[in-house]
């Protein structure tokens, strides 16, 4: 079964394992202690520390190992903040930050510190003159990620590194999914990474933190690593890690040359096999593996058990993934469509049979939760009708069983017909937009209402994909009304 979620958690390299193996019979006494089997476990933690060093580009004593990775961003946040309390309170982060990063802003925001998230453009890329204008007098720290997440978009660190140190202030990095590849470019102060990224094992971190940086770990001090991750050191799941890091590395240029092909025939393939898809991220500056894309009138977590049943592991970032019901941050952030969203991100490895695979049954699948959706040109969907006032779309008493049917209109932005989606989430109400628009004549005004967060998103992303004109929200009980002129 072809696993192409690699972005998520890479399986765990060869060379890893017998790292692993090794050091569990070599690495489980205490490094700190003077005996034979202490001297002997400190030997490798030692190396290992030199060898992860060198793969950043930091010095030994700069580079800490932590339980995980998000537990190393944390960690950085939290020091760095503290270390420079005296310059202030101020945090910079970018809006597409993995969410270690950002709930280490919510929570520095609930102990009264201020937040800015930098915002970033339809690609997920963020610009190095964003990030300077958001610093200020008492910016303490600011964070941008080597490379996004989902989309797989790379950042431009080493200039967003040069306006932060214009304006002395230090900045992290997240190089979490961009470490396996290559070292980070720029004057970075802090990077965090995690192990099970690079085909590692998971439960191991790192922490670099460049000598002059101020930084007061959080917490009880500890006597190991430097005081930032305190607890007994994970010498064998350390030693795999960088065994892991050592070996990805040597093979990382060619790898790397034979995914983006495997990629850009799936970014190409895609929108050509299946029809209403948007595929998200920057089709230049991104990761060599990762591709994702959207497709309308789909949900995403029905397109993704399709495909488990077709046998590829894939991921996504829609909201109907998610237990909060609302679009990923990232899909947000950068105003994409955010329904039927799949994130195909290939492991080394990965076999081009498996890829042309996965491109044969990706539009049967799509066409199947299109159809039990009763998307546009599928089964109808069942659904009532509402008549609007000349004051704005109907209340939700007033069309309670759904659907759409056509009325006058008092003023020029007052809906000839609204679509009642209240109640029922991504996509059905932009399905059911689509299937009105035409009920319409041009220039005349569809109000789709919804209590679904992802309409806020996907609604505008319709009109965009649609050549249709988005003319905003307003409140209506119970909900939001999504005004839609039609051109």
């Amino acid at each position: 079964m072809p696993y192409f979620d690699a972005a998520s958690s890479a399986p765990l390299h060869p060379v890893a394992r017998q790292a692993l193996t090794a050091s569990l019979d070599e690495g489980w006494a205490d490094p700190a202690r003077l005996y034979r089997e202490g001297r002997r476990a400190r030997l490798l933690l030692d190396a290992a520390r030199e060898a992860a060093a060198e793969a950043v580009g930091c010095r030994p004593d700069e580079l800490s190992f932590t339980p995980s990775g998000t537990r190393a961003v944390h960690t950085g946040v939290a020091g760095a903040l503290a270390g420079r309390r005296r310059a202030g309170g101020h945090l910079v982060v970018s809006a597409v930050e993995h969410s270690s990063v950002l709930h280490a802003a919510e929570s520095h925001a609930a102990a009264g510190g201020s937040v800015t998230e930098v915002p970033v453009d339809r690609a997920g890329r963020v610009s190095a003159a964003g990030f300077a204008a958001a610093l200020r007098a008492d910016t303490a720290l600011a964070c941008c990620q080597s490379a996004n997440h989902e989309v797989g978009t790379e950042q431009p660190v080493a200039e967003v590194a040069r306006a932060c140190a214009a304006a002395g202030v230090p900045l992290l990095v997240d190089a979490a999914q961009s470490l396996g590849w290559g070292p980070v470019e720029g004057d970075w102060s802090l990077l965090a990474a995690s192990a099970h990224k690079w085909g590692g094992p998971a439960g191991v971190g790192l922490l670099a933190v460049r000598k002059g940086v101020r930084f007061a770990p959080a917490g009880p001090r500890d006597e190991r690593e430097s005081g930032r991750a305190p607890g007994f050191e994970n010498i064998p799941g350390v030693v795999a890690a960088v065994a892991a890091l050592r070996a990805v590395r040597q093979e990382a240029v060619a790898e790397a040359a034979r995914l983006r092909q495997l990629i850009d025939r799936v970014r190409a393939r895609v929108p050509e096999l299946v029809p209403d898809v948007e595929v998200v991220g920057d089709p230049v500056h991104r990761l060599p593996h990762v591709v994702t894309f959207s497709c309308l009138y789909a949900d995403g977590e029905a397109l993704l058990h399709e495909l488990d049943r077709a046998g590829f592991s894939v991921s996504s970032g829609s909201s109907c993934t998610s237990s909060t019901l609302i679009p990923s941050h990232v899909l947000k952030a950068m105003g994409v469509l955010s329904e039927g969203n799949v994130r195909v991100s290939l492991p080394m490895g990965a076999a081009e049979a498996d890829v042309e695979r996965f491109l044969a049954v990706l539009p049967e699948a799509v066409r199947a939760v299109r159809d039990r959706l009763g998307a546009p040109g599928a089964a109808p969907v069942s659904g009532g009708v509402s008549v609007p006032t000349s004051d704005g779309p109907a209340p939700a008493s007033e069309a309670a069983s759904g659907g759409a049917a056509a009325g006058p209109a008092a003023e020029p932005d007052s809906p000839a017909l609204t679509v009642d989606a209240l109640g029922k989430r991504c996509p059905i109400p932009v399905i059911e937009l689509a299937k009105v628009i035409g009920d319409v004549p041009a220039g005349a005004v569809v109000a789709v209402l919804s209590d679904d967060e992802a309409a806020r998103l996907d609604i505008p992303a319709w009109c965009e994909m649609r050549e249709q004109e988005y003319l905003g929200e307003r409140a209506v009980p119970g909900g939001t009304a999504y005004l839609v002129r039609r051109a």
